[in-house]
């Protein structure tokens, strides 16, 4: 007995870290990918954009969403944000949707691990739920719930003194904030993203100039470093999971809670359970495509398993956090709103894959075990050279190639400038680049003394000036 669990907890293993070993490229690309839209492509002032109500505004909501980061979490912070300046409800719903499922990263890891159908229907399938929602939310919006609702937010974060970070759209902390030469104080989320608006004022000439230079680079590697931390839990949980569900639970489960064969009847019931299981599966954003193979293994229904993927919106951490910005009245709604979409679209996709006689053959392909996955083969290949990419913007980072600023935090190593907090210890001044890393390095200063060196004003204008 004892040994079966050990082998299948060694064979859940395998399988989740043979997924990620498969998907990695794939991952890692469309990080970086996003990385450099997000430093690259301006962005204007999206709530104004966002505050139209009708299809251009819904169409830009789209397109900015897709061109933004893949976090369920910072999906729903943004809009948040953006719903508070004045983004109507159906564009920021819109925006939240395209942002966790229309994302290059996510369209890449459905290819490789579901295969070219799941990827049309998630892509083809994003645009007509943002339609059917659209429509859906037009029927039944209770036009004052939301501006009452607008209102008490942006009372209040106002009696909070709760502001967002003009980077991101997250919410602001006091630890992260400077004055700018007009004398407004900004508040950013993290160091990475107060970092980011230093350079972007700092910073001149286009993406092309930049891309040229080390300080373009720079940037990029500070967004991929942020990308990574908003959903490295979520991947890696995922892919884990997605092992223990394939070995772990019996067929009879699948076969008991998705009805098997053909007929309108079961396409229906595999869309809502899928959204259901969805709901209830704690994965968010990237880490359910793992999960929706372990579905799909388990002879759960096209319809079924592209509804879960479509649903990570709306897991119950996701719906918490909306309860904490808007209240029960607008979760619920929400809630009603996109579970109905995702379970109509996820059906509707069946019947049209269906007509056109491209619904994939399950049969047909190799089940999870039976599959190697660590061989020398294209994934290998690939996977070298995102890992080779990966580790280069970590190392620009790291090293500060091009960063803002002639001195080093010794605490954290970022770059920074003698207008920021310092201190003198043994004769030497130390620069930081908030009043949390001074904290640390007076309570432990030997530990951090000989740490980063500061920078020599030589040294910083070459690396501005090494192309």
């Amino acid at each position: 007995m004892q040994a079966a669990l050990v082998d299948g907890i060694l064979e859940s293993l395998r399988i989740g870290v043979g997924f990620l070993w498969t998907a990695a490229w794939a991952i890692i690309m469309g990080l970086v990918i996003t990385s450099l839209v997000q430093v690259y492509v301006s962005k204007e002032r999206m709530a104004q954009i966002l505050g139209n109500d009708d299809l251009s505004g819904l169409t830009k909501a789209t397109v900015f969403g897709a061109a933004s980061s893949g976090c369920s979490f910072g999906a729903v912070a943004i809009g948040k944000g953006l719903f508070k300046k004045g983004g109507h409800v159906v564009n920021v719903l819109a925006f939240m949707f395209a942002s966790t499922n229309l994302i290059v990263e996510l369209g890449l890891m459905i290819l490789i691990l579901l295969g070219w159908e799941f990827l049309v229907a998630e892509l083809l399938g994003g645009i007509i739920l943002i339609a059917v929602m659209a429509l859906l939310v037009h029927v039944t919006l209770p036009e004052n719930l939301f501006d009452e609702v607008r209102q008490e937010l942006n009372e209040r974060d106002q009696e909070h003194g709760v502001t967002e970070d003009p980077t991101c759209g997250m919410e602001g902390k006091d630890e992260y904030s400077l004055t700018t030469d007009g004398g407004e104080t900004l508040k950013f989320c993290s160091e990475g993203c107060m970092e980011t608006y230093e350079q972007g004022t700092a910073s001149s000439g286009g993406w092309r100039d930049e891309l040229l230079s080390w300080g373009g680079w720079y940037k990029v590697g500070n967004q991929y470093r942020k990308e990574w931390s908003m959903i490295w839990k979520d991947v890696v949980a995922g892919f884990l999971i997605s092992g223990f569900v394939i070995v772990f639970v019996p067929q009879w489960v699948w076969n008991t809670l998705f009805l098997q064969g053909d007929g309108l009847l079961v396409s229906a019931e595999n869309a809502v359970m899928g959204v259901t299981v969805a709901v209830l599966s704690f994965v968010g954003s990237m880490g359910n495509v793992p999960f929706a193979v372990a579905l799909w293994g388990g002879g759960v229904s096209f319809a079924g398993v592209i509804a879960f993927v479509y649903a990570d919106l709306i897991t119950i951490p996701v719906l918490n956090v909306y309860r904490k910005y808007y209240g029960w009245k607008v979760m619920l709604y929400i809630l009603g709103i996109f579970f109905v979409t995702m379970a109509f679209t996820g059906f509707l996709m069946e019947l049209l894959f269906d007509a056109f006689g491209i619904v994939p053959d399950l049969a047909g392909g190799e089940t999870a075990t039976e599959q190697t996955y660590f061989e020398l083969n294209y994934t290998f290949y690939l996977n070298i050279v995102a890992f080779a990419l990966s580790g280069f913007l970590l190392y620009v980072y790291r090293r500060g190639l091009g960063a803002p600023g002639q001195y080093r935090d010794p605490v954290c190593g970022m770059r920074t400038d003698d207008s920021r907090p310092s201190l003198t210890h043994d004769g030497e001044t130390y620069y930081f680049c908030s009043d949390r890393c001074k904290r640390s390095f007076e309570k432990h200063p030997s530990e951090f003394a000989q740490q980063h060196p500061p920078v020599s004003e030589a040294g910083a204008s070459q690396s501005h000036e090494h192309h």
